[in-house]
């Protein structure tokens, strides 16, 4: 074996190679990289530390691109991953065919009615329900169904006393082990509705029964409370909350909106505090700044209660709409912004919008992080001139219509908007862990007995 210290050089054959020797030229070279690369660094690092000053300078003009596809006034969805139209088919189950449902919708004893549950930031589980009855992709045939719809105001009726949790936790397992489809595909192709910020965990065992199922809520996040959010970024579909009909309906609303001229107020925020930072922080500011910043005191009973009417000629009369958080990251203000042409400010950092192939939200709203509430904010929203508002404000004019519960033949409705999102999530094929299959295309549970023989209650996936 030849010595490690020989100078006899070592021949590694078809992988062999001569030196080159390191000329005068080769070293002036290396000295200018070498030089170069100091230079560089040094102007990189300078750039770096101005870029992440704690005062940071802020570009106030606006990128000439608009990122809202509009064709004919109507938002458009883009074809990848959802087709050039709508072809979708939905089964939505009936009251009477599922024991519990009537529980689920109008309470233990059936007292509460379905008009009340159309009031409020959650009449969107009752809209969306009546909707999707009278809609052209409504099936009566579960056998050619794509997805499956559960209509629940389990909201409303919690608020108005028709059940308890428990009530409702058992009620919902109950409805579940009367489903075929639903142990079929282990819950994937259905559908469930909750409109407020508690979102799925209205149904204290959601985690167990419908963690693969789609559920629709406002509400992206609530690990604030919870261990963990209902909410997943792949399966499940944020919705608008419920502006009220009388600001949303075709022609003319109950309010309407001001000249940016004749807006007494910068900014305001229309809203309880709730012991919330944001909240607090804002209505101090207004304290400091009055006649900037509006933050009156909202009641809620008594001769100086604010009605509808009132609280919507408030919060039309400033260039800004204040958005914070509250007892969940999602806000109905931040949609009833849209509809009295005030350009919506969010102040929630872990709030999810809807509709984000669609809206590039960037272009018609400010989103400010909640930790900089403050004078800063105020100054920063008084250096944007009227002209970039009115820009704003035009653009959120053409998609608004998206957040109006209006039927799916309309050409721009948030039902539209949310069948073009299911679109997205139908499967050809449904599986779960209680399901198999044969060489013949049979489906069969764990018993071997066929998909067309299980019969209720089931033992849930």
């Amino acid at each position: 074996m030849a010595s490690l210290s020989s100078s006899k050089p070592r021949n590694f054959g078809a992988y062999s190679y001569s030196y080159t020797p390191c000329t005068r030229t080769h070293q002036i070279g290396a000295l200018f990289l070498v030089v170069s690369t100091f230079f560089v660094t040094r102007l990189f690092d300078q750039w770096s530390s101005e870029s992440n000053s704690v005062t940071p300078s802020i570009d106030i003009h606006r990128t000439p691109s608009s990122g809202i596809t509009i064709d004919n006034g109507v938002p458009q969805w883009p074809e990848r991953g959802y087709g050039s139209h709508l072809s979708l088919k939905i089964y939505v189950y009936n009251e009477n065919e599922i024991d519990g449902l009537k529980e689920l919708m109008y309470g233990r004893d059936g007292s509460v009615k379905t008009a009340a549950c159309l009031k409020g930031q959650w009449g969107s589980q009752v809209k969306i329900h009546k909707l999707l009855m009278e809609s052209k992709f409504r099936t009566s045939k579960k056998e050619e169904a794509d997805l499956f719809f559960v209509p629940a105001y389990v909201k409303c009726v919690r608020m108005l006393g028709g059940l308890n949790d428990k009530e409702i936790n058992q009620t919902y397992v109950k409805v579940l082990s009367q489903m075929p489809y639903f142990r079929r595909s282990g819950g994937r192709d259905h559908i469930f509705v909750f409109p407020s910020g508690a979102g799925a965990h209205l149904f204290r065992s959601w985690s167990t029964f419908i963690n693969r199922s789609i559920i629709l809520t406002p509400e992206g996040d609530r690990t604030d409370k919870k261990d963990t959010t209902a909410f997943n970024t792949w399966k499940d579909i944020i919705i608008p909350g419920n502006v009220d009909d009388a600001m949303t309906k075709i022609g003319q609303p109950d309010v309407q909106p001001l000249p940016l001229s004749k807006r007494k107020y910068l900014a305001n925020y229309l809203g309880r505090a709730q012991g919330k930072a944001g909240r607090l922080k804002l209505i101090d500011l207004s304290k400091q700044y009055p006649d900037k910043l509006e933050c009156p005191d909202l009641k809620f009973s008594g001769t100086e209660k604010f009605g509808r009417t009132t609280y919507f000629e408030h919060l039309r009369n400033a260039k800004f709409c204040l958005a914070p958080r509250g007892e969940s990251s999602w806000t109905l203000r931040f949609y009833e912004s849209f509809f009295v042409e005030c350009v919506p400010v969010l102040l929630s950092d872990h709030a999810e919008l809807p509709f984000q192939n669609v809206i590039d939200y960037a272009q018609v709203s400010i989103k400010w992080p909640s930790s900089r509430i403050g004078s800063e904010l105020l100054d920063y929203l008084a250096s944007i001139p009227d002209t970039d508002i009115e820009g704003m404000i035009a653009r959120g004019r053409k998609i608004r219509c998206l957040f109006v519960y209006g039927p799916d033949s309309a050409p721009c409705s948030a039902v539209k908007g949310i069948l073009w999102e299911l679109q997205r999530k139908a499967r050809r094929f449904q599986q779960s862990t209680e399901t198999f299959w044969l060489h013949n295309g049979s489906v069969v549970n764990r018993e071997l007995v066929h998909f067309s023989s299980w019969r209720p209650p089931m033992p849930l996936p």
